[in-house]
């Protein structure tokens, strides 16, 4: 069984993140979508278990994909789990160059893990999680960014309903 594991903030999810995970739920037998911990990246917005609740709300009908948290090297991870597989998306360019590090530092940290580099669709290359959190806390419309299933629980974080 091929173990693919597709690592991420996930801070919150947003339709190109899906589209990567879909992707790799078909080229894949399993699936674990991580919730992994960036410490160069500000304090998150979401918890943990509010983005491990979202990232379930947009796969539960994917029936070999499963959410899973860690706060540890990947390459750990992937040893811990079994998996082989790193997927990770790239938007432009400028994403290869720091993907590409990290690949190689996980090949060397374990041997046994190969990474997959899959390009997003057009219509996501811009966007990411800084993205929606930026138009959403000016109350711009996000529907066009996230997945309808959490689209509320984005939005009524990042800009409350004033009363």
């Amino acid at each position: 069984m091929k173990i693919a594991v597709c690592p991420g903030s996930f801070d919150p999810i947003t339709l190109g993140h899906l589209d990567i995970i879909e992707r790799a739920s078909k080229l894949f037998d399993k699936v674990i979508v991580l919730v992994s911990f960036n410490r160069n990246k500000n304090r998150a917005v979401f918890s943990t278990k509010e983005r491990m609740e979202m990232i379930i709300a947009v796969t539960n009908n994917m029936d070999n994909v499963v959410v899973d948290c860690y706060d540890g090297l990947l390459a750990d991870y992937l040893q811990l789990r079994g998996a082989e597989v790193i997927v990770k998306g790239l938007r432009a360019v400028s994403d290869f160059e720091y993907e590409f590090q990290m690949a190689l530092a996980n090949k060397k940290l374990y041997n046994g893990a190969e990474t997959v580099f899959l390009t997003t669709a057009g219509e996501n290359m811009f966007l990411s999680s800084s993205v929606v959190k930026e138009i959403a806390s000016f109350g711009g419309d996000i529907s066009g960014f996230v997945p309808p299933e959490v689209h509320d629980v984005i939005k009524n974080r990042l800009c409350p309903p004033q009363e």
